[in-house]
């Protein structure tokens, strides 16, 4: 059986927690990834050599993360989560089970057709690490990150919805103040 090639996949832009920063990581779609490279790889080939720092696993959307997987991927340094077209959501959906049942800190990487239009959400479902497809802008990506300056709903980044969060500082307030008589 012949040698596969190396398909190594140039990404756009790389942000770690809503700040651009150098890549150290190739991420490679199929074949062998370069012997002197941190190389993310495919779930399967990751699984043949989970040892080996200098490889993490990425996801397919149709990954089915059951709770064996997730103890796997406990030891991984980081997991990409692949969008093999930006309306596909279920990378939303992996990030925050392995975030918040299965209890993963790591980096969580989207990968694939990432889009600067979903950088916000997918912060919220606990991404970590984003790298935009080619065609991306850096500023555009630091823009649209700091869109919203809050949300009403709970998630990955704020488990708390805002009703309470406004509910705690007012009474707060409210016993700080002094009475009258």
């Amino acid at each position: 059986m012949p040698d596969q090639p190396l398909h190594a996949v140039t990404t756009g832009p790389y942000l770690f927690r809503g700040e651009p920063a150098a890549d150290r990581w190739t991420l490679v779609r199929e074949g062998e990834p370069p012997a002197d490279a941190a190389a993310i790889v495919p779930l399967e080939e990751w699984r043949e050599r989970q040892d080996d720092a200098a490889r993490a696993p990425w996801l397919a959307a149709d990954t089915e993360l059951t709770p064996a997987l997730a103890a796997e991927l406990a030891s991984a340094p980081l997991i990409a989560i692949d969008f093999p077209k930006f309306t596909d959501g279920r990378g939303y959906s992996l990030a925050r089970l392995l975030r918040e049942r299965h209890g993963y800190r790591g980096e969580i990487r989207a990968v694939g057709d990432v889009l600067v239009d979903q950088l916000h959400f997918m912060t919220r479902c606990g991404f970590d690490g984003l790298a935009l497809r080619e065609d991306q802008w850096l500023e555009d990506a630091l823009r649209n990150l700091r869109v919203f300056s809050r949300a009403y709903q709970p998630a990955v980044d704020q488990p708390e919805p805002l009703f309470r969060l406004r509910q705690r500082e007012l009474t707060k307030r409210r016993e700080a103040a002094p009475a009258f008589a």
